[in-house]
Order: structure tokens, then C-alpha cells, then sequence
């Protein structure tokens, strides 16, 4: 613990490293002997002291809250990404395979742009054909 052993609190820096995860007891101990020392005056023994419910403030739980739902997205769009870079690795070997030879590099540059757009955008694609003109 990071009492003195005397029933006194620990001093202040000892305290600082407490956390109510990882120090509720330490933390309900100090707050017993809180309790009893300001309750001993007006006649009331106080015998137990616990924290039985914890809740964050609102600005703070909806901070977290949209920084969970923000790490949801980077993951599931990892996911997505890596999935459709396989998906275009594989369609520019069978591609190149079915052809004979290998694409020019601009050409596998924008196939693999076109691919992205495709396979990650949010919305439908809309499909433009070049004409050369």
C-alpha cells in the first residue's frame, strides 16, 4: 500500500500515482478515514467507505466515445485497404497474364487509381469512359 502504516494518508506524492482502476482499495481506505475523522466530532462512526459507482462527466465519456468510434474506422479502413490492394495486386497479374505482357507503367497506375476509387470509396462509382477526344 502507500499508507504509513500509522492509519495517516500517504503523503501527496505517494497519491498521485493512484488510479481508481488500479488503487480502489488504497483509495477506499483514505476515504474511510476521511470520513471518520469528519464524522467523529458530530457523534456518527463511520465503519465502512466504499465507491460503488463511477461515471465519467458527459464532455469527458463523449471525448472518448469519439475516439473509440474514430479507432473503429482507421481499423475497419486498414482492413479495407489491405483487402482491396490484394484485390488490385491480383487483377493486374491475371490482367497482364491474360494479355501477354505487362502494362505500361502509367497504364498501372491508373488502374491501380481507378481500382482504390472503386474498392474504398464510400459512394457508388460513376463510371466515365476516355474517348481520346
Amino acid at each position: 500500500g502507500t499508507g504509513t502504516g500509522t492509519g495517516i494518508p500517504a503523503p501527496a506524492d505517494a497519491l498521485s500515482s493512484i488510479t481508481l482502476r488500479d488503487g480502489s482499495d488504497v483509495l477506499a481506505s483514505i476515504l474511510l478515514q476521511e470520513l471518520q475523522l469528519r464524522m467523529a466530532p458530530v457523534g456518527i462512526d463511520v465503519v465502512e467507505a466504499r465507491i460503488s459507482h463511477l461515471a465519467y462527466a458527459p464532455e469527458i465519456a463523449g471525448a472518448m466515445l469519439r475516439k473509440q468510434a474514430a479507432s473503429a474506422v482507421i481499423a475497419a479502413r486498414r482492413v479495407i485497404t489491405q483487402g482491396a490492394v490484394s484485390i488490385i495486386d491480383d487483377a493486374l497479374a491475371d490482367l497482364e497474364a491474360r494479355m501477354g505482357h505487362q502494362l505500361e507503367p502509367q497504364q498501372r497506375a491508373a488502374m491501380i487509381s481507378n481500382l482504390l476509387v472503386v474498392l474504398i470509396g464510400d459512394r457508388e462509382a460513376t463510371p466515365t469512359v476516355n474517348t481520346g477526344l
